[in-house]
């Protein structure tokens, strides 16, 4: 796997493993900065990363700045290897994210929870910060593309493609994510020729980045086969002492069997896959918890409408408190087992893929 690079224009990642950035603060910095050292793209969810600061329910805006400004510095105190921010497009502080993302010198944004049609417009002349947008279809990597193209004489520096098995908000409609017409492997090729067009028209390499239900050096291995550039795991990285949540959190992926993973209707108007566990039963029940919105976090939620605060659940569930939260989660969460270093983690995945790469060439 180590002559296997991810190139995403010039930075060099010596594993093509791209951590998927978590949210509400499962993936911050101690997190982003174990994967970096270990060769993969360590990434920060930039969703209420100001959840520790003391003013977050006075001035949510401030908050979110000075956090994702601090999670950022303190991940590069840990690491010289490549870090990276998910921003989701539903997010009302979309720009600012963006642009201190940018200023504090984060080497990629990824993009997705809706479609990043304006992101070039953040990036100042000569900033490093390199781009990628997260897709669900062929068709969105291609719009992209070409509304990229034509507002910004730019193209994506990577596209990450996500299939229906990925863990929390899905870019898919509900009765799609069980059809054999949407599963990763068809995706995945599907993309490949969308920015294949760009690519040989502007002599730009587009790399794309295979994410929702990978869960082995196998899976790898087949993803590259198939033209991927690379990988994105959130779920495997969950169940790590580097992991940024709660230790109950991390436990809750290693006690969960098969039937514990369900798809939800989120207050963010996606379907979204998590944990079955009594705070979500009493949401399907009807119950609705009556705290007032104190973010307005999600341009798409509607508060008068939602039966509980996505934020305050998910920012709960981070300090292991699920009686008033639930934890978002892969298809594969199930086969989790236990609780492990990242290192031990990166490396089992490297051996595995590897010998995927020595059966392959038996055969």
């Amino acid at each position: 796997m180590n002559s296997t690079e991810l190139r995403i224009g010039d930075l060099i990642c010596g594993t093509p493993i791209i951590q998927g950035g978590m949210g509400v603060g499962i993936s911050m910095s101690s997190l982003a900065s174990a994967v970096a050292n270990q060769g993969g793209i360590g990434v920060l969810s930039a969703a209420i990363p100001g959840f520790m600061q003391p003013d977050l329910k006075s001035d949510m805006r401030a908050a979110c700045i000075r956090g994702l400004r601090e999670e950022i510095a303190r991940a590069r105190k840990l690491t010289d290897g490549i870090l990276g921010v998910n921003i989701m497009v539903a997010l009302t502080n979309y720009a600012d994210m963006v642009k201190v993302s940018i200023e504090e010198g984060i080497d990629i944004i990824f993009s997705g929870a809706g479609m990043p049609l304006s992101l070039p417009e953040y990036l100042p002349a000569g900033a490093k910060t390199k781009l990628a947008p997260i897709v669900s279809s062929g068709r969105a990597a291609m719009l992209i593309c070409k509304k990229w193209w034509h507002r910004y004489n730019r193209l994506p520096d990577a596209v990450v493609v996500e299939g229906p098995k990925a863990g929390g908000h899905l870019g898919f409609k509900t009765e799609q994510l069980d059809d054999p017409a949407y599963v990763l492997e068809k995706l995945v090729p599907q993309v490949i020729a969308a920015v294949a067009t760009f690519e040989k028209e502007n002599g730009k390499t587009i790399p794309v980045i295979a994410a929702g239900g990978i869960f082995t050096g196998k899976d790898i291995h087949r993803f590259l086969e198939m033209g991927a550039a690379g990988v994105q795991l959130g779920t495997r990285f969950v169940a790590t002492d580097e992991c940024d949540a709660a230790p109950e959190f991390k436990n809750l992926f290693v006690d969960a069997a098969e039937k514990d993973i369900v798809v939800i209707k989120s207050p963010v108007g996606m379907p979204g896959r998590a944990i079955r566990n009594p705070f979500l039963e009493a949401v399907k029940k009807g119950a609705r918890n009556p705290s007032k919105c104190p973010y307005h976090c999600i341009r798409t939620c509607d508060p008068e409408k939602s039966p509980y605060c996505i934020a305050m659940a998910l920012t709960n569930a981070l300090k292991g408190k699920f009686a008033y939260g639930f934890a978002f989660a892969g298809e594969n969460a199930h086969r989790v087992k236990e609780i492990v270093p990242v290192k031990v983690l990166m490396d089992e995945l490297m051996q595995e893929y590897e010998t995927a790469v020595r059966s392959q060439q038996l055969n």
